[in-house]
């Protein structure tokens, strides 16, 4: 077994495993539904708690002024990849995970599988649903191979990646995309005032015509579920590059997740990118999957393991706050848990950070740029303190603020 080695103060060299648990829009603001509490307030997470009376609890500014606070941007911070240095588009890093190779000239763009409403014309129609009732990436992909084949002569091309995530290529990159809104962002509202630009648009607008009567909706219809009847195009692109992570830390990392945005980050930046068996992104995942991923990738020699669970943003987006709060609960006992257990068992030091990436709070369903919670554990450290609730009013009244996120990691690594 292969651990990475780091200083404690002026002693020797120890062994050290490092855990970063990003918990994707697990951040809120007090909730109706939940008495005036947030979600982390709610939930029952006894590790997470116990972990926080024995660590370091402070806020972080992932999303630096200026941009916008999406997945992509956050990750990357929190990974220690500065945006404004690196960040071009979400797409492109979506296109390293399905293994779409970009050339300098090529534009990638995000292809959801939405669900509009039927009012026509187009531009007349509401977002009724941003993932299609979770579509399964076998029926979207027979949906986007016939987008690809009726829109070839329109010189792009269409990449099937998982559930209603997919890819679009424009080879020449010279079409002005003028993106349309993240669909998240724009649930139950009408889609006028948030389009792309026209070639964007027409292609949004002529793939209703083929796919709202394709047989795998008539299937879904049948069954009560919704039809993914239109593609919506945004976070376009171009070809980016990562440093190597393990030339940037010194130490090898792996990446477990069931987003292609995640795993298109590990890629670039030459992490291990692990694929786990039904792991789907939502409160269904397989969080025991997950656990046993993280657990395997230290014994097989990674040194940090970088574990995102999609599942509290996806509630947030829904306004689901009772799921929102099931999330955490599931993620504490059935991924935290594990690994704290087999963390012990292998009679090592180890170093845990946990945090979102950004809060994606109930009331608005959408991202916010605020500063987010975080914890940070190091087992040599734990002196058996009292467990404190880990959530955002603790961590604000810690009276740590880091405004820059990008030394987040570095942050767990040298305490």
């Amino acid at each position: 077994m292969h651990f990475c080695k780091r200083r404690l103060g002026a002693g020797p060299f120890v062994f050290m495993k490092y855990l970063v648990l990003l918990c994707d829009g697990m951040a809120d603001t007090p909730a109706p539904q939940l008495g005036g509490r947030t979600p982390m307030e709610a939930a029952n997470k006894p590790h997470m708690d116990r972990l926080a009376g024995n660590g370091e609890l402070g806020t972080v500014r992932t999303v630096a002024p200026g941009l916008k606070p999406g997945s992509d941007v956050a990750n990357l911070s929190v990974l220690g990849y500065d945006p404004h240095l690196y960040y071009t588009g979400r797409s492109p890093l979506e296109a390293a995970s399905i293994g779409v190779a970009m050339s300098e000239s090529d534009l990638a763009t995000r292809c959801n599988l939405v669900t509009l409403s039927e009012e026509e014309p187009y531009t007349a129609k509401t977002m009724i649903d941003y993932c299609s009732d979770d579509i399964s990436t076998a029926e979207a992909d027979q949906l986007i191979r016939a987008v690809d084949e009726a829109f070839r002569d329109r010189g792009v091309r269409f990449y099937t990646g998982v559930s209603y995530r997919h890819c679009m290529i424009s080879p020449a990159g010279d079409t002005d995309p003028q993106d349309s809104a993240p669909p998240h962002d724009i649930l139950d509202q009408p889609i006028a005032e948030h389009l792309p630009g026209e070639f964007f648009l027409s292609l949004m607008a002529d793939s209703y015509a083929i796919l709202k009567d394709h047989p795998v909706n008539q299937a879904r219809i049948a069954k009560g579920k919704r039809p993914a009847n239109s593609i919506w195009l945004w976070g376009s692109g171009k070809k980016l590059s990562l440093p190597p992570f393990r030339d940037k830390y010194g130490i090898s990392g792996a990446m477990v997740s069931a987003v292609d945005l995640l795993k298109g980050i590990a890629i670039l930046s030459g992490m291990q990118s692990i694929d786990v068996p039904g792991a789907t992104g939502y409160i269904d995942t397989n969080f025991t999957g997950k656990a046993t991923a993280a657990l395997n990738a230290w014994k097989e020699g990674a040194d940090l393991v970088y574990l995102h669970l999609e599942a509290p943003d996806e509630c947030g987006h829904r306004g689901e706050a009772e799921n929102k709060v099931r999330a955490l609960e599931l993620i504490d006992s059935l991924v935290l848990g594990p690994i704290l257990e087999g963390l012990a068992a292998m009679g090592e030091p180890y170093g845990i950070l946990i945090m979102p990436d950004h809060p994606t709070p109930l009331a608005i369903r959408t991202h916010s740029a605020d500063p987010v919670p975080y914890l940070i554990y190091h087992s040599e450290k734990d002196t058996g303190a009292a467990p404190v609730c880990f959530c955002e009013k603790a961590a604000a009244e810690s009276g740590i603020l880091l405004e820059d996120g990008c030394s987040q990691i570095l942050r767990m690594m040298q305490k």
